[in-house]
């Protein structure tokens, strides 16, 4: 039966790019001058995997890189090559290779030639240092008959490993056979060989010599090619090559033809029920199998099942698409929904009446809950699947920039939503290059300053609240207050020299805000820090900075735990209901008019503790009618977004909530100020505030004619 492999080649694209990730975990943390030798198995391993895999999918391209840097890793941790850190950055370059190479073949990009090209002359250049002083052999392979394989392919193989000398075809009852001078161990060539041909049919034997073709003895003078083309001492004149070529004792040729058809050893073993009842094996060692998936399962689904044996007590995971997942979640937030209008509708029954149906309701909403909770952690994954490109980041940009930085990541299995995870990447990558660029000095300067020579760096999560919060922090020079000023007033910012610093740190996020001294390709084009403050506000998010100079600086980026679910407070203008998520709110007041002033052509504002600010009526952004008839018959919400803040006028506070969000652009269009909506308990509609676009708004709304309707 033939198997459609095409079906598996989305989860070896999976299985190789986590390969490759670990690949690159495991150089960086590697310790050049004295190396592990469990951390070096484990980069060969993962080299020799994703071989495994693209030889069996046929990607000839990525089978002879990662061949060419799986043997000379396995040189390495046999202590044939001495491993030095021009390696290591060629190591690191191959992986970018094979990644470019993995989503060439996935359609969603290409690498060149050249790129090619170049990684796998540098690695070669390693392999063939020494290889003057290592022993050749002579290495004799024959393959069984049986089912045909690909001939090409393993010629291929077998002359990567050494000097091809001659082959002997096989038919029904004769192997092929095969003969190589290679400096490998023989075990090193069967295994790779393992890869295009079943284990059982390949027997290697090892013939060490000393010379000839340069590097074996040479042939005994007159001898033919049958025997041993020179290679082998010739063998007694009654033997023939259907007598296991001088290496086995003769079989009936009977006896050969059932072994060959049969697969039970080729000739080459004993069979299991010939051996003495009481005879003690020896157990073989263990060998791990790789699992085939169930042929059934469509490729789409990307699901791979890691399968325990029977009582292992081991963990067991499986691999689902993102989009089931959603959905999944989709209909848990509609069933929390129907529990809520079951549990309004249920406050106005008779409890005493309705005592079972009631206790059914409450206990249908903590099932509901933790169904929820349960169904969140799913999309829920640690941030060290963010974390962990930032070694090789760090790495390379230290290098160019002459420093030395050590990173640290603490929290690296806080977890958050999948969705802030893709949106993660390009914020915080921002946030360490600058953090090296213009936050860690160079050694001298550091040692001039009294300060070691190598910076830290530190990546941290945590949560806190509701939130998970996340920090980029060194100990650099911190930022320059009077530096950021300059700029800002030379760009027509409205500062001020008494400005907090607070808000003289927000400054860097605006766009085309730079204080380098000169223009590099890492930073100093003020594009960067902008795009990180909108991208962490789409998330629900904000950010804040603490710095002191000649300390250092840490940027904090403060998320709700997710996208889908979030804490609000509802409140209400005029006729309508409206969420304001927690993380934006400081506090609530009742306002007196006395601490309300209007400006002219500003509107009005309140004074909260000796700081004005803007006073904003939601009904008036809404266009709704008032209920109201003084700001004292309401309630301000101070509300903090892109570093600033706003007063917002609402008739009432209703109540905090946990709500899930809808997408109002995909079920509506677009409404300014609205960033989406989510329904109550009652089954009525209420909008989610997009306070960012509100703070916006509020410099284009006035509210003149509120203070003399209070007088």
């Amino acid at each position: 039966m033939t198997i459609d492999m095409s079906q598996f080649i989305a989860v070896f694209f999976d299985e190789a790019a986590e390969h490759l990730a670990n690949l690159e975990a495991l150089l960086l943390r590697l310790n050049v001058a004295n190396p592990d030798a469990e951390e070096l198995n484990a980069i060969f391993r993962a080299a020799h995997s994703i071989k495994g895999g693209a030889a069996t999918f046929g990607f000839t391209d990525l089978t002879e890189v990662t061949h060419i840097l799986e043997n000379l890793l396995d040189r390495i941790r046999k202590h044939e090559t001495q491993l030095r850190p021009e390696m290591v950055d060629v190591f690191l370059r191959t992986g970018d290779v094979l990644q470019g190479m993995l989503a060439a073949h996935r359609g969603q990009g290409e690498v060149t030639p050249e790129a090619i090209a170049q990684v796998t002359r540098e690695l070669t250049s390693f392999s063939n240092e020494n290889k003057a002083d290592l022993i050749c052999s002579r290495l004799v392979i024959e393959i069984a008959a049986g089912d045909e394989f690909d001939m090409v392919a393993v010629l291929r193989e077998l002359s990567s490993h050494g000097e091809m000398i001659d082959y002997e075809r096989g038919d029904a009852v004769r192997p092929w056979r095969f003969r190589i001078a290679s400096s490998q161990p023989s075990a090193s060539v069967l295994d790779s060989l393992s890869f295009l041909i079943d284990p059982v049919r390949v027997c290697l034997a090892d013939i060490d010599a000393d010379a000839g073709y340069g590097l074996f003895a040479p042939a005994i003078e007159n001898s033919s090619a049958d025997e041993a083309y020179g290679f082998f001492e010739p063998l007694p004149a009654h033997t023939e090559v259907d007598d296991g070529y001088g290496f086995f004792a003769p079989l009936p040729a009977k006896e050969i033809q059932q072994s060959m058809t049969e697969g039970n050893g080729f000739g080459f073993f004993v069979p299991v029920e010939s051996l003495p009842a009481h005879d003690t094996v020896n157990p073989a060692p263990e060998v791990a199998v790789p699992i085939v998936p169930e042929l059934n399962r469509r490729s789409s689904d990307r699901v791979v099942v890691d399968k325990a044996p029977i009582g292992d007590k081991s963990d067991t995971s499986i691999r689902v698409s993102v989009e089931k997942v959603d959905q999944l979640l989709n209909l848990v937030g509609e069933l929390v929904i129907t529990q809520s209008m079951l549990a309004q509708n249920a406050l106005q029954l008779d409890p005493v009446l309705h005592e079972k149906l009631l206790s059914g309701v409450a206990q249908l909403e903590r099932n509901t809950r933790e169904l929820q909770e349960s169904v969140m952690s799913i999309r829920m994954m640690p941030i060290s699947f963010v974390f962990n490109r930032y070694p090789r980041l760090v790495r390379d940009l230290a290098g160019k920039l002459n420093k030395q930085v050590e990173l640290r990541m603490i929290g690296e299995n806080t977890e958050l939503d999948k969705g802030f995870i893709e949106k993660l990447s390009d914020p915080m990558t921002h946030l360490v290059r600058n953090s090296l660029d213009h936050g860690l000095e160079t050694p001298e300067v550091r040692l001039a300053k009294g300060k070691p020579a190598q910076g830290n760096l530190t990546l941290k999560a945590f949560h806190q609240g509701g939130n998970i919060v996340i920090e980029v922090s060194d100990d650099g020079a911190g930022l320059n207050r009077e530096r950021i000023l300059a700029k800002a007033k030379e760009r027509g910012l409205n500062v001020s020299d008494s400005m907090p610093d607070s808000e003289v740190w927000m400054l860097i996020f605006e766009a085309g805000f730079s204080t380098a001294a000169e223009v590099t390709d890492v930073s100093g084009r003020g594009v960067g820090m902008d795009v990180v403050r909108k991208n962490i506000q789409s998330m629900g998010g904000r950010v804040e900075i603490q710095s002191m100079a000649g300390i250092g600086s840490t940027i904090s980026v403060r998320l709700p735990l997710t996208l889908a679910i979030l804490d609000g407070m509802s409140i209400a203008a005029s006729d309508e209901l409206y969420i304001i998520p927690l993380t934006f709110i400081v506090e609530s007041l009742q306002p007196r008019m006395a601490d309300i002033k209007g400006m002219a052509g500003r509107g009005n504002v309140i004074n909260v503790r000796g700081e004005y600010l803007p006073l904003i009526a939601l009904y008036e952004i809404f266009n709704l009618p008032s209920k109201v008839n003084s700001f004292e018959d309401g309630i301000a919400i101070i509300l903090e977004a892109e570093g600033q803040k706003i007063a917002l006028f609402v008739d009432n506070l209703l109540g905090q909530h946990q709500v899930v969000v809808k997408n109002l652009e995909t079920n509506y269009r677009r409404v300014a100020g609205v960033a989406g909506a989510t329904i109550m308990g009652d089954g009525h509609v209420a909008f989610i505030l997009d306070v960012a676009a509100l703070v916006q708004m509020a410099q284009q709304v006035s509210s003149p004619n509120l203070i003399p309707l209070a007088a």
